[in-house]
């Protein structure tokens, strides 16, 4: 099963290469063009951002009561994001399952696993929010805001209120939080049954999947002020993908400001998130192309600085993801298939 498994992974990843070519050999086109100092700069600070985005696991982790290596959990996410892109389902299910094998292979509690993983992706919103607000700022001052971009907002806005909302329930009640679970369960089966004609989710061990985190919900009560860590982290995280940006206007010579860049990056990364394509492929490369033409960067310019932000902040980190998820696919039962069934190896 195992090997089966890696086999569609792997035909899936083949199948992904193989539709993105030419996005790839725009991007690699792209770095090749700009000055090599700024670019090797930028991406030894996107492995910084990747070591960043373990501390920000860590952080969560010791808050939950889970002690975890930072290059560890640095890896896991690399591993989950890939299969996230590779393997799409709703609700990140590939990214938590990732971590729930590791947490049943290493004798964590996944219930607290839980817990910090939406905790994680609760922060990561927000941080997003921060930056995407500023940057809609930007364009209601240069009169560039339209209808997409509020719309796109306002749905990662309530995407995040849910995230919140069931992070608080499950503190409150456990009870509460695992009818709102088993209801959001039945519509989603009924959403995905209506293309596959069977049922997605078990609706009954979405109450054992609330108890199950129900233990880590403890923990962040009693541990509140240690939050602002993790917040902060995932601050950073926004601040040094901007930073990366601006040293790849400094590679291809382009005049900047703080606000096109703030601008620029907010209103892009608000589409990796709101959008029908894993991690925005195909929408995120329009949009911060036309973004950064709309705040008066040049087309020509624009189009190589969104391939090259594209090929150091998405295709490379997808790369190395690839490396991780082979390296613990070798000491591991992945993958499963939802954070239900994972929850209960």
């Amino acid at each position: 099963m195992r090997k089966l498994i890696l086999l569609i992974i792997l035909f899936l990843t083949v199948g992904f290469v193989i539709a993105s070519l030419s996005d790839i050999q725009e991007s690699m086109a792209s770095l090749r063009m700009g000055n090599w100092r700024f670019i090797v700069m930028a991406a030894l600070l996107e492995g910084l951002w990747l070591i960043n985005i373990g501390a920000s696991y860590q952080a969560i982790y010791g808050i939950v009561g889970l002690r975890e290596s930072r290059r560890r959990l640095a890896y896991l996410s690399t591993a989950a994001n890939f299969l996230s892109v590779i393997a799409p389902a709703p609700g990140g299910v590939p990214a938590i399952a990732i971590f729930l094998n590791d947490a049943n292979n290493r004798g964590h509690a996944k219930g607290r696993v839980m817990v910090a993983w939406a905790i994680n992706l609760l922060f990561d919103y927000l941080g997003m929010l921060v930056v995407v607000t500023l940057g809609l700022v930007v364009l209601v001052r240069r009169n560039n805001l339209h209808l997409p971009q509020v719309i796109a907002f306002v749905i990662l806005l309530l995407v995040a209120l849910a995230i919140a909302t069931l992070l608080y329930l499950g503190m409150r009640s456990p009870a509460m939080l695992g009818k709102v679970l088993a209801w959001l369960a039945q519509r989603l089966n009924r959403i995905i049954g209506f293309f596959t004609h069977r049922q997605y989710l078990k609706v009954e061990r979405a109450y054992t999947f609330a108890e199950d985190a129900a233990e880590g919900m403890q923990a962040l009560r009693d541990h509140p002020n240690r939050l602002w860590q993790p917040f902060l982290l995932a601050l950073s995280n926004k601040a040094l993908l901007i930073t990366i940006l601006m040293l790849l206007f400094l590679a291809f010579n382009a005049p900047f400001s703080a606000g096109t860049l703030v601008g620029s990056f907010g209103i892009s990364y608000l589409f990796v998130v709101v959008s029908p394509t894993p991690s925005g492929i195909g929408i995120v490369e329009g949009v911060m192309a036309l973004t950064l033409r709309s705040l008066g960067v040049p087309l020509g310019v624009a189009t190589l600085i969104t391939f090259s932000f594209r090929g150091l902040t998405f295709w490379l980190p997808l790369m190395i993801g690839l490396i991780a998820f082979r390296e613990i696919s070798k000491t591991s039962s992945l993958v499963a298939v939802n954070p239900v069934e994972a929850s209960k190896q």
